[in-house]
């Protein structure tokens, strides 16, 4: 009598529970991306754009099924650093001022 599975059905157990792992992974990765990019929007750009940009690309390029909140990411964290550009350009200089 045998009470285990056999090895073969185990390992494709673990190679499912790791994929889908790994989409979970790139899923928060992507909303991680779109809340980084919509909070540079108003405060630290200079530091949330990039990290919202890399974590866009990340989940992008592992395949989430979040696809457009990791395009969103991706779209806003570039406007950080927009924001950011048109604010030296006004103000010569890297920070915020009202």
């Amino acid at each position: 009598m045998r009470l285990t599975a056999p090895a073969a059905h185990r390992t494709v157990t673990r190679r499912t529970a790791t994929r889908r792992t790994a989409v979970q992974d790139a899923d928060g990765m992507a909303v991680a991306s779109f809340v980084l990019g919509l909070l540079g929007l108003l405060v630290l750009n200079v530091v949330l754009g990039p990290i919202a940009i890399v974590l866009a690309g990340l989940a992008l390029r592992r395949g989430t099924t979040r696809r457009g909140r990791a395009c969103l990411g991706l779209g806003l964290g570039i406007a950080d650093l927009l924001v950011l550009l048109a604010l030296m350009q006004m103000n010569d200089t890297i920070s915020w001022s009202f």
